[in-house]
């Protein structure tokens, strides 16, 4: 692939803008300077430096972020920060989008691609990919509510009957459990199906992809063996994110 090309798919701007980059001799390889945009170039393994900063080619990025509250997911935010705003202009101007959504005050793993058939992999309702919350309520979470979200509760506009998985109290008002659909605001409306409320909400694990290490704010990308456990494909125990 020529220079020009590569930088450009890498969210370096316009190929005019690429171009001069190079010109501008920001651009190293190898500890070698080029300065021709129609450098020709192998991509495996192709790591360069631009004004001394390192990047690793990627010809899709996936990442995973742990979602501090008061974040929206929206590149337009109205009344929050956006998520958007936790990465830097070069992986933006790749056309970065959020595989489904996070409300604002909920935390958590949330991850990111400028992958199409990535995206749709894990957010089609045929998918059933699994996603396990951790919740705060407000009144205590009772024997007959666990019940009745192993079993499955109607939600309001709604049609079918939603069930959540490995459905486990943690404390008398914390609730663990999983869920495979991703309606609107699903795991605060199953509580009060069931008569409680959601206070605090956290996102733990998308397939068998869990946080653990990963600090509040702070997101990496994700390893081949991550991105299959993401999409629950992985035949390996659970590969956590860790920094």
């Amino acid at each position: 692939m020529l220079l020009e090309k590569m930088l450009q798919s890498q969210g370096f701007g316009s190929r005019k803008n690429c171009q001069q980059l190079i010109k501008n001799g920001a651009v190293q390889i190898q500890d070698l300077i080029i300065t021709d945009p129609k450098y020709k170039l192998a991509l495996n393994d192709l790591e360069f430096q631009v004004y001394g900063e390192s990047y690793q080619y990627r010809e899709k990025v996936y990442v995973a972020l742990n979602k501090p509250a008061g974040y929206e997911c929206s590149h337009q935010s109205t009344h929050h920060f956006s998520v958007f705003d936790l990465f830097d202009d070069v992986l933006m101007n790749r056309g970065l989008q959020t595989v489904g959504r996070l409300d604002q005050d909920t935390t958590g793993l949330l991850l990111l691609t400028d992958d199409g058939q990535f995206l749709q992999a894990l957010t089609h309702p045929k998918k059933h990919v699994p996603k396990v919350y951790r919740m705060q309520t407000a009144d205590p979470v009772t024997d007959e509510q666990i019940v009745q979200l192993t079993q499955g509760v109607e939600l309001r506009n709604e049609k079918g009957v939603f069930a959540a998985t490995d459905v486990e109290r943690l404390a008398l008002h914390e609730l663990q459990m999983a869920i495979h659909q991703g309606v609107y605001h699903q795991v605060k409306r199953m509580l009060a199906a069931v008569g409680n409320k959601v206070e605090r909400l956290h996102r733990q694990q998308i397939g068998q992809l869990r946080l653990q290490a990963l600090a509040e704010g702070e997101w990496v990308y994700l390893t081949e063996t991550q991105i299959l456990a993401a999409k629950n494909q992985c035949n390996e125990p659970v590969a956590d994110v860790t920094l």
